[in-house]
């Protein structure tokens, strides 16, 4: 497997070429929804990068398992040890079963993926369907020592662990630190030291989701599940583990302490993790009141938004930014994504229609290099996109006989095009509405009678309805082949 694929490894904290451990083979791991709303674009973000990660190493010819889990029990309101699971108090408030608040979101998310052009993912997994591996991974680490029970609980000792392996290597955090700053939290005298985590949770009477165990009738704790899946789907050792920056700490930390505490190894080659989105700075969430749904957006039901948008432009204004930087939202930045990808895609068209010559006044092949450069280094989606606009350029150039491609030339550039916009990136054309396919027509009749009147010499009738379209931000360009209109 000869590739040139360097990926940034957040447990080294540098790019290191991509080494499957036994290759054609990668299993990939990445922390999927907890679903008890509706999907967002802070769920959009990881889906679409690893989806390119997704594609990319099987454009590389490796086979890859990606396991991509559904978290539907253990997942507390604060992310660790206290309040309520976040599923089954949306069950209690609506007075529902769980599993049927599970099965509403889950299918809508579904749905959202769709929608984004989203690979399913080989496997997806879910939390309560894997109680039994769990219960036998919190075993194996108190056989080890590593763990202790309290009153029907089970907690992770850190502080004994830390002995034996570094606890924090992922984040960075030591123990003395997190000795300082972890609260005490109300109800938890139970645990040695405050920064303990839960591996089973003793059930109190209102917690509706609970099963028996050894210790007693209770709840995995929320880090469990990933180490217990990613364990039986992809091994001890697997090559990808992927999600949010905001599950680096505590839960991939913590995952990386099961492991070792229960196999004595760390469970994952490469770590990658995608930088939040944010609104005018501010992380996205409910509390803040700059929360948007998936369904939101294709809508324009929001008052930050000024219009609905389709989920390719979502997934290109995404992807217009690398995923390990901040992306931050605004309605201006989701208008300038929807137009450059409407050009790019615009483009596509383009080819077809270009005319072959005997030379090429372009070098082709060096946007081919470019563009596997650029998807080399570390999964470099922007750069990528820099390189199909000048590319882009080129084609245009062409069509207006400014340049000139040989006809092998002509395959090499729609090959490139739809291997990188449609296969990699995932673009596609969105599905047109019945208004769209009327506009389309009625601007097809409106330039039928431009061109009758310049056949007949008709020039100012020709040139009004040109001026009178350009008011509308409709701008007509007119070529060897009639004429062609877009917007802006």
């Amino acid at each position: 497997m000869n590739n040139n694929l360097q990926i940034y490894n957040t447990l080294t904290r540098k790019k290191a070429k991509f080494e499957a451990i036994k290759p054609p083979h990668v299993g990939m791991y990445v922390c999927g929804p907890t679903v008890y709303g509706d999907a967002h674009l802070g769920h959009a973000r990881p889906a679409i990068t690893f989806d390119i990660v997704f594609r990319y190493l099987m454009h590389l010819d490796y086979k890859v398992r990606y396991v991509r889990n559904i978290t539907d029990v253990g997942h507390l309101e604060n992310d660790a040890d206290e309040g309520e699971d976040k599923i089954g108090k949306k069950a209690r408030l609506d007075s529902l079963e769980p599993m049927e608040v599970v099965k509403y979101f889950t299918d809508r998310y579904h749905v959202n993926m769709d929608q984004l052009n989203v690979l399913h993912p080989s496997i997806e997994p879910t939390a309560s369907g894997h109680i039994i591996e769990q219960i036998e991974l919190v075993k194996t680490i108190l056989k080890n020592g590593y763990g202790y029970e309290a009153d029907g609980s089970v907690y992770f000792d850190v502080e004994k662990y830390n002995k034996d392996f570094k606890y924090g290597k992922l984040s960075g955090r030591k123990i003395e630190e997190l000795l300082e700053n972890t609260r005490e939290l109300a109800g938890q005298e139970e645990k040695k030291n405050s920064f303990d985590f839960a591996l089973w949770k003793k059930s109190d009477p209102k917690h509706i989701m609970h099963w028996p165990s050894p210790w007693s009738e209770g709840y995995p704790g929320w880090h469990l599940e990933c180490s217990a899946m990613g364990k039986k789907y992809l091994g001890e050792k697997f090559d990808i583990h992927g999600g949010g920056m905001d599950l680096l700490f505590p839960h991939h930390e913590s995952e990386i302490a099961q492991a070792n505490a229960s196999c004595g190894h760390d469970p994952v080659k490469y770590w990658m993790h995608n930088n939040m989105i944010t609104i005018s700075g501010q992380k996205m969430g409910k509390s803040l009141k700059n929360y948007i749904t998936l369904d939101d957006f294709f809508t324009g039901n929001s008052e930050l938004l000024s219009q609905a948008y389709g989920p390719m432009t979502i997934r290109f204004f995404i992807l217009q930014a690398h995923y390990r930087s901040t992306l931050d939202f605004s309605d201006t930045a989701l208008q300038a994504a929807e137009k450059g990808m409407q050009k790019l895609l615009k483009t596509v068209e383009v080819i077809d229609k270009l005319t072959a010559a005997a030379t090429s006044s372009v070098d082709i092949s060096k946007f081919k290099a470019k563009l596997y450069d650029a998807m080399n280094d570390d999964f470099n989606t922007p750069i990528a996109i820099a390189h199909l606009f000048e590319l882009s350029k080129i084609i245009n150039q062409v069509n207006d006989g400014k340049e000139s491609l040989t006809k092998e030339d002509i395959e090499i550039v729609k090959n490139l095009v739809n291997v990188f916009v449609f296969d990699l990136l995932g673009l596609k054309e969105e599905d047109k509405s019945g208004n769209d396919e009327l506009v389309d027509q009625l601007m097809g009749t409106i330039l039928a009678i431009r061109k009758n009147a310049k056949l007949n010499k008709d020039w100012t009738t020709a040139d009004q309805i040109r001026d009178e379209l350009g008011k509308l931000n409709i701008k007509v360009k007119d070529t060897k082949d009639g004429a062609e209109w877009s917007i802006g």
